[in-house]
């Protein structure tokens, strides 16, 4: 088992707001934040992310877990 950080990303606003089922694992965490980052931006301009529909508004977040790495993909890039 190592420690390794899981991309959260949810889809939707509020309650409606839904967890992509295919997570994804990195040994770093300034990797797993650059994914986090970047994916809510791809709308383009995020200063207008008001427009953006909310079943349409993604949320990306990295969480510290436990993983075994036999078990799961682990993403060094």
């Amino acid at each position: 088992m190592i420690h390794a950080f899981v991309l959260i990303v949810l889809i939707g606003a509020g309650e409606d707001a839904r967890q992509q089922p295919n997570a994804m694992y990195f040994r770093s965490i300034n990797v797993c934040q650059y994914y986090a980052k970047r994916i809510p931006k791809q709308y383009g301009n995020y200063g207008s992310k008001h427009l953006v529909p909310p079943e349409h508004r993604i949320t990306a977040y990295c969480k510290p877990t436990y993983v075994d790495p036999n078990s799961v993909n682990i993403y060094d890039y």
